[in-house]
């Protein structure tokens, strides 16, 4: 019943962080009377999309009214912003491993933390929260609110690594094809399909990165000592992949502009052949079109074996010819 009830509400979960790596998970009819230990942290995750979500996070979340206007907003971009006597407001991206979703369509999380509370907002699922959720039932999570935004950055770059691999992987097996088949064909719309979701996904991590960037260098008072190096791991993390999405978006341009040299160079081998051809034929049509002619006075008309003289006559050319294509070296 519980757990029903905080669905109704736009509650996904619920746990309070015990200090030590582990947590308990409690209901939304648990929130009015808790009362948290010393060493106790909450986090709540909640369905932005729900109304009864953002009414709780109007009336009884404690924030301001331009936290919750921030935190409700339609569209965002990866930020971070500090909140005086408040906490601070995160805005991160994820990669979307939703059914029938594209991957670069980013999944985005809203999160307000202080000292002693994280609450995220999500309107779409992200796999990213069930990574955390999973080793807070290990006894391996979060110890505090400051590494629970940690952990939960870390698994969204996680993501992103494994799917920056699969590209790279995807444009490896093109370029082996490419040198070690003549005959195959490059599919065009594979190709510019992945130029697509590494520009997209490079667009969207930029400014996260950014965001890294300024945790690094900006950190509240209740933020752990070493949260900046963790902080700053992952801002590096990110610009190496960061410089391999703009390695794959080069190596799709090289792979369409080799293509498309292979394809010119056969073109210009198969119009060189008809030329070739052509050329080989010109004059013996041209002598066949004379001997044709239907009036009075060709030669051999009346030779017995005028036909076979033509045909000498016709072959000895076409070996001229040939003997002239090679010495000029054409064919």
């Amino acid at each position: 019943m519980r757990e029903t009830e905080s669905e109704q509400r736009g509650l996904i979960h619920a746990f309070v962080l015990d200090g030590s790596g582990g947590a308990r998970q409690i209901g939304y009819s648990d929130l009015p009377e808790l009362q948290l230990a010393a060493n106790e942290s909450i986090w709540l995750h909640w369905d932005r999309g729900q109304p009864q979500a953002q009414d709780w996070l109007r009336r009884q979340s404690g924030l301001s009214g331009f936290a919750c206007d921030v935190l409700l907003e339609e569209n965002t971009r990866p930020r971070v912003l500090a909140l005086p006597q408040e906490g601070l407001l995160l805005f991160l991206r994820g990669v979307n491993l939703n059914p029938d979703a594209e991957p670069e369509d980013m999944v985005s999380v809203r999160v307000f933390a202080d000292q002693k509370r994280v609450i995220s907002l999500r309107l779409r699922p992200l796999r990213s929260t069930e990574v955390v959720i999973r080793l807070l039932s290990e006894g391996r999570g979060p110890k505090s609110t400051s590494e629970l935004l940690l952990y939960l950055a870390e698994a969204m770059t996680e993501r992103v690594d494994d799917l920056v691999t699969q590209l790279a992987e995807r444009i490896d097996a093109v370029e082996e094809r490419l040198e070690g088949d003549e005959q195959y064909t490059l599919e065009h719309a594979s190709m510019l399909s992945l130029r697509r979701q590494a520009a997209s996904l490079r667009r969207f991590l930029l400014p996260q990165r950014e965001l890294y960037g300024q945790m690094t260098r900006n950190q509240p008072s209740w933020f752990a000592e070493d949260d900046t190096e963790y902080w700053n791991e992952l801002s590096n993390r990110l610009i190496r992949y960061l410089e391999e999405l703009e390695m794959v978006r080069e190596r799709v341009n090289l792979v369409l502009e080799s293509e498309h040299r292979r394809l010119s160079e056969r073109m210009n081998r198969t119009m060189y052949l008809l030329a070739i051809i052509t050329g080989f034929f010109l004059p013996l049509s041209f002598l066949t079109g004379l001997l044709g002619i239907n009036v009075g006075g060709i030669p051999g008309a009346e030779f017995s074996y005028g036909f076979v003289v033509a045909c000498l006559l016709i072959g000895g050319v076409a070996l001229l010819q040939w003997w002239i294509l090679r010495r000029l070296r054409w064919v």
